[in-house]
């Protein structure tokens, strides 16, 4: 699969970030994730890895009972089922890269908030 860089198909369930799936494959999602300075994605979990690299901004990372400053070029992997949640310091752009596929984030899967699927 290719994609073409557009600044069409993000979706909004948080105010100050959006989230775009990128490209996607069999085992793998490729997300981008922009989130505007004082926004903040609540302590969830989920069974998907995720990988993540911080492209551009500042952010606060928690995983479990971990809390990492996050400056660009900074990268992590969060277990699958393992709380995690972020906050942004400054504008920021994240890369995440989830296996297996996140179904709620796959873009030929009817829209629901992914919001409503995290477990705290």
């Amino acid at each position: 699969m290719f994609n073409k860089n557009s600044g069409e198909g993000y979706r909004s369930t948080i105010k100050g970030i959006k989230q775009k799936t990128l490209v996607y494959g069999e085992n793998t999602l490729m997300s981008e994730l922009k989130m505007l300075r004082g926004t903040r994605i609540p302590n969830h979990k989920h069974p998907s890895e995720q990988t993540g690299y911080l492209l551009s901004g500042r952010t606060r990372l928690f995983i479990n009972d971990q809390v990492y400053t996050c400056n660009p070029g900074d990268s992590w992997c969060i277990p699958g089922d393992t709380k995690h949640g972020t906050y942004a310091i400054k504008d920021s752009v994240i890369i995440e890269i989830f296996s297996p596929v996140r179904e709620d984030l796959h873009p030929d899967t009817e829209y629901t908030p992914f919001i409503q699927s995290w477990n705290t």
